[in-house]
């Protein structure tokens, strides 16, 4: 019997170097380009018109200025970079270099020119916030339930009676829809890429970026000396304690006491500096940013290092991204969770964005609100819900009953003896949605602007 081999492509025969030349490489650019790549699948799937409308209608554009760039260029990018999970820079290569990307992005022909700098990616996330998104994310759902529905085939009555013979139904206004559909949701928070945050951390982050000001605002004609910092002398504190493998309550105490009297220190200079500018003061926006942060994170640790607490309100856990909050998740691999927080809502398969907040809150006061939402996508209510335990409160059990929406969920009182209540599996589907999320597109270490 005959051994099969797997087809392989011819390998390349060696071609020195000096014999290789740019001129000499063979290009397909002369061929029309292979419609089965995926980028040209993809273009052609996505409803570009519709997107483009949302786009200007929610971004708009200024009828004076340079031109806005092509919104296809811009959702289309944002696209290709979490469909490969590349960064801002990569991106703008790979559509210099790949002429199935810029086809997708919409040029008209192959150039070897960056399409943008990369740093507008900043501007492109600000500009789509969360409802540009969802409403995007809405016109692609409302386009796929039309195709959907026009390609059923249309069952055909042996009735002699025509379609055109029967009398339209009036509808009755007081009647209200019938609920439809099955609704599952849930909440996880999607951490960011940042450095375990510990108190004694993000004092000497905040000390070093307090030096670094001192360096921007000493000017020798206005200061008649520049301030001591220490800065060597209180790198070497932080490192004494820091760099320990096993280190107790006290010595951490100490040591977190010793960096805030250091950027207490700091910040005195800062200000005495700054009382003698009158005007053009050698600070940008980021450094006014970084100054304004550092001084609530030196009042925020004061007020902890007093009580003898680790906890405060709206409390900073990185310099660099001031708006992170601590989100308390309970797992058994995290109990803290350093990102944002969001609920999504599981539709046929689909996954909606109900809510995005910075901030720690409870999922279960908002149910109402998520089912309203999907009442105002489908213009119906769910048939059943599907939600965790934090859902089932009696004020919201209450509400469900009043809109006719199954809850399936854990009945309240003592267990009876027939189990009703969903099953382990039932829930499982965006449980799924969650790790593909997290795994596939990158949910679970958010890159920072």
């Amino acid at each position: 019997m005959s051994k099969q081999y797997k087809k392989r492509a011819s390998p390349p025969e060696y071609v020195s170097p000096k014999q290789f030349t740019i001129e000499g490489f063979g290009s397909p650019f002369s061929q029309h380009l292979d419609s089965k790549n995926r980028w040209i699948v993809l273009a052609n799937l996505i409803p570009w018109d519709e997107l483009c409308g949302v786009y200007y209608k929610h971004v708009g554009v200024s009828s004076t200025g340079r031109p806005p760039l092509n919104p296809r260029l811009v959702i289309g990018s944002l696209i290709i970079k979490h469909l490969c999970n590349l960064d801002d820079r990569e991106v703008v290569l790979q559509i210099s270099e790949n002429m199935y990307m810029q086809f997708f992005v919409g040029f008209s022909s192959f150039t070897t020119q960056q399409p943008f700098d990369p740093s507008l990616f900043v501007e492109f996330r600000k500009r789509l916030g969360l409802d540009t998104v969802n409403a995007l994310n809405d016109k692609i759902i409302e386009l796929k339930t039309y195709f959907d529905s026009s390609e059923k085939p249309t069952k055909h009555d042996n009735s002699t009676e025509t379609p055109d013979n029967i009398p339209p139904s009036e509808p009755d206004n007081n009647q209200s829809p019938q609920n439809k559909g099955r609704l599952i949701t849930d909440a996880t928070a999607c951490p960011q890429d940042i450095a375990y945050p510990t108190d004694l951390d993000l004092l000497s982050d905040a000390r070093e970026k307090a030096e670094e000001l001192i360096d921007k605002l000493y000017q020798k004609n206005l200061h008649t000396h520049k301030p001591r910092t220490y800065r060597e002398t209180a790198h070497k504190l932080y490192l004494n304690t820091a760099q320990k493998r096993n280190k107790t309550k006290k010595e951490i105490r100490k040591a977190t006491g010793k960096q805030l009297r250091f950027l207490a220190r700091n910040l005195k200079h800062i200000d005495n500096l700054l009382d003698a500018y009158e005007t053009n003061i050698p600070l940008n926006r980021t450094d006014y940013k970084y100054m304004l942060v550092i001084r609530t994170l030196h009042h925020q640790q004061q007020q902890m290092f007093k009580n003898h607490t680790h906890s405060i309100e709206h409390r900073i856990v990185s310099i660099h991204q001031p708006h992170v909050r601590p989100i308390v998740r309970g797992k058994s691999k995290a109990k803290v969770e350093f990102g944002a927080k969001i609920n999504v809502s599981l539709i046929d398969g689909i996954s909606f964005l109900d809510e995005l907040s910075w901030e720690a809150f409870n999922e279960g006061c908002n149910l109402i609100e998520y089912i309203e939402q999907y009442k105002k996508r489908f213009g119906f209510y769910p048939k059943e819900l599907l939600a965790d335990k934090i859902y089932c409160t009696r004020e919201n059990r209450k509400a469900l009953k009043q809109r006719n929406i199954k809850l399936i969920a854990k009945p309240l009182g003592r267990p009876s003896a027939v189990r009703e209540h969903v099953s382990p599996g039932e829930r499982n589907p965006i449980e799924g949605k969650f790790g593909q999320a997290k795994t596939g597109y990158g949910l679970n270490c958010i890159k920072p602007d």
